[in-house]
């Protein structure tokens, strides 16, 4: 089996510091945000497509991430496929597809980067939300579609790029599949199977 790349692809993760008082009054302190992770079939900033059957697989077998309450990210990307525990500042509470783009709420959590995280939002920083990722790419014209051996690890917040593609990791880094076991369990890896045998018997 061949060796995976590290891909990622960045939103802009709007919202305003009246929205995160709110939000904070409403759910006992906590800072809770709404907004597009990612979308289907768009070109993005750095030349990327993302089909939306890989996507609606990858946020079907995500689910078992929120609901072990395992769907953590990182404030910046690193150049690793494994979450970084003593980096996590946030965990995605909800992710869902609707009409080709990936809707979530992430919750700011109270660890040294989610406070980082958390100064920054409250003082109005625009910040950008990037999936992290490993798979390959195929060229086609001027862009590379996303293959359908991309594994979706989290969603990391970033900040925004003044250049396109800036932020982004290096498309030399790749990932082995020894380490892909540091991410996905046993239990992980079963339930992607069966999760492609029910979406394919229907």
């Amino acid at each position: 089996m061949k060796d995976l790349r590290l891909l990622n692809s960045y939103e802009v993760f709007d919202y305003t510091v009246d929205m995160i008082r709110e939000s904070k009054e409403k759910n006992g302190g906590k800072i809770m945000m709404k907004g597009i992770l990612q979308k289907a079939d768009t070109l993005n900033q750095n030349g990327r497509i993302y089909p939306i059957e890989i996507l609606q697989r990858e946020i079907r077998n995500y689910q078992k991430f929120i609901v072990e309450n395992r769907a953590l990210g990182e404030l910046d990307h690193p150049d690793s496929s494994v979450v970084n525990l003593k980096n996590v500042s946030h965990i995605v509470r909800e992710a869902y597809l609707d009409g080709g783009v990936v809707y979530g709420s992430v919750e700011i959590l109270d660890t040294p980067s989610g406070k980082i995280l958390q100064s920054l939002v409250e003082s109005g920083v625009k910040l950008g939300i990037s999936s992290r990722g490993v798979g390959s790419t195929k060229k086609q014209g001027d862009y590379h579609v996303v293959q359908d051996d991309f594994q979706l690890i989290c969603w990391d917040y970033v900040s925004e790029p003044s250049t396109p593609g800036a932020f982004m990791l290096p498309e030399g880094k790749t990932i082995h599949n020894s380490e892909l076991r540091k991410i996905f369990n046993k239990s992980d890896r079963i339930d992607r199977v069966i999760n492609d045998i029910f979406a394919s018997k229907k």
